[in-house]
């Protein structure tokens, strides 16, 4: 029967894996041309999956909590009036996913844009073989020898596409493990052994006993094939060279590299093992096992109550401040205000027609006016190059404002952006605001709704707090936050009395503009919540 397999497709903004929540379907049910089949989060927002082919559910490939690549299989569906022979109703040949290229382990998987050419390194004098590899990515084999190998490049399984031309190939030494040492000369290094096929490594059985997979040997590349893995090593400043590989052929999983992260390495268990004991790698092993079963911190002695990975919208929120924290200098300030006056005019709305708005919809208002009087805040700082090709810097303004906001959900803070917010009136702003707050919860915010903000408003105040040093949502130039308001005494008139106080806080990019700038916006937002009719009359 011709069984397809759907890869999981690229979800918008470059992203490249999602967490699998929860499946639609099962095993044995049928389904139809565009039916939801998955539901998967990933770094922007939880999106359904639909399955473009009609027929029966074979196979699904992933459990609920289980991170998958962009490009992998997700499911594998038997097609609906598909011949007994394997071949579909219209006579074309069963594919696994189409234009992807066949073989062994890699039925249905398409292959990355980026992949390593795992083995010998390249002989000096050489160019590098695996930047060779992209132009050949989806040729044929020259020759029947090739076939079913497996190993020629990593990550595209065993060559069998269908494309007509030939691929550039190694000298037979390095293809296929030819016993014989390469000639000495250019283009070939003196070598005194023999040279492993590409994609096999060093097993060292004089040094293991040839066990499991041990780590790369001076020499040889790392087994790697997902992309994903190198920039998760890169990122905490891994070596791959020095990770062993759990999966086939001493293949580099994420599980390995995580594992290395958490101090737990592969690499340290199927490296010298009778070194065992000695240097800080056995003392973090025993203080890990003290011996009545609890896993302890090797750092601080506590019991570990937990690891959970950071990722999905919250890995997001990580990179995002990081960098914002990294690139932006940031400066902030903040003022209190009576905000008495605002109280009681959303009270006297309450009776009329159209009903009163939020008071947030009524500061982002005034805020929306104040960006108005002080445009560099309503900006960005680019990089870009200048005449000579230097890196050099531009400030761009923007002409109208795309007001984000901070919303709070069981999947982290996120922030979608109402558009076009300067056209609107404080009765629309505090509808879309409503509406755009119900998406978030729901994780069904678009990448475009997450991503075009240009200025950022953050109610803290529902959280019970005065004040806050808010990071700035990169690569905006500045966030108002406010506080929660709350009685307290208030010289009004040269008398003592009870007020509605809250405080704004404003934490501005100082490359964009300087103190007066946003002490002015600050005090212009500060005195309309103070007068809000005389505010109100002019917009």
């Amino acid at each position: 029967m011709a069984v397809k397999t759907f890869l999981l497709p690229d979800l918008g903004e470059g992203l490249t894996e999602a967490d699998l929540l929860g499946w639609h379907v099962a095993v044995g049910d049928t389904v139809v041309v565009d039916q939801s089949i998955a539901e998967v989060e990933t770094a922007k927002s939880s999106v359904e999956v639909p399955c473009p082919f009609a027929g029966v559910v074979r196979e699904l490939h992933g459990e609920p909590g289980q991170t998958l690549d962009v490009g992998k299989p997700l499911i594998s569906v038997e097609l609906a009036g598909s011949q007994p022979d394997g071949g579909t109703p219209d006579g074309a040949g069963a594919s696994s996913g189409a234009g992807s290229p066949a073989g062994p382990g890699t039925e249905g998987a398409q292959p990355y844009l980026e992949e390593e050419l795992a083995g010998v390194a390249a002989p000096s004098g050489e160019a590098d073989p695996k930047r060779a590899n992209a132009a050949a990515a989806t040729e044929a084999p020259a020759e029947a020898e090739d076939s079913g190998s497996g190993n020629v490049l990593i990550g595209y399984g065993t060559p069998g596409g269908q494309g007509a031309r030939r691929r550039t190939r190694l000298p037979k030494a390095y293809r296929g493990g030819d016993p014989r040492p390469l000639p000495a000369g250019p283009g070939h290094p003196s070598t005194t052994g023999s040279i492993p096929p590409v994609g096999v490594e060093v097993r060292g059985d004089a040094q293991a006993g040839g066990g499991g997979a041990s780590a790369a040997e001076p020499g040889l590349a790392p087994r790697v094939i997902n992309p994903i893995v190198r920039r998760l090593a890169r990122e905490h400043r891994l070596d791959l060279a020095s990770l062993a590989g759990t999966g086939p052929e001493g293949l580099i999983l994420r599980t390995d590299v995580e594992a290395a992260i958490a101090g737990g390495s592969p690499a340290a268990d199927s490296t010298d093992t009778s070194a065992a004991g000695t240097g800080a790698g056995a003392s973090a092993a025993g203080a890990g096992e003290p011996g009545d079963g609890v896993v302890r911190d090797a750092r601080t002695g506590l019991p570990i109550a937990a690891r959970t990975p950071v990722k999905g919208v919250r890995k997001t929120i990580a990179q995002a401040m990081t960098r914002s924290r990294t690139e932006i200098p940031e400066a902030t300030v903040w003022v209190d205000v009576d905000a008495t006056a605002l109280v009681e005019l959303r009270a006297s709305l309450k009776s009329t027609p159209g009903g009163a708005p939020g008071l947030l919809a009524l500061i982002a208002r005034f805020a929306l006016a104040g960006l108005a009087r002080f445009p560099e805040l309503n900006a960005r700082v680019e990089r870009t190059q200048d005449e000579r090709g230097q890196e050099a810097q531009e400030l761009v303004q923007f002409d109208g404002v795309n007001l984000g906001f901070a919303a709070q959900t069981d999947r982290g803070l996120v922030v979608p952006s109402v558009e076009g917010a300067h056209h609107l009136s404080a009765r629309q702003l505090d509808a879309e605001l409503r509406r755009l707050t119900e998406v978030a919860r729901e994780g069904k915010c678009t990448p475009a709704e997450l991503t075009r903000g240009t200025f950022t408003l953050n109610n803290y105040g529902v959280f019970g707090v005065d004040g806050s040093a808010a990071i700035i949502n990169y690569p905006e130039a500045a966030i108002l936050g406010v506080g929660r308001i709350v009685d307290k005494p208030w010289v009004v008139d040269g008398q003592l009395a009870v007020r509605k106080v809250t405080e704004l806080t404003l934490a501005f990019d100082h490359r964009v503009c300087d103190g007066g700038v946003a002490g002015g916006f600050l005090r212009y937002v500060a005195d309309a919540i103070e007068n809000p009719g005389t505010v109100l009359a002019d917009l």
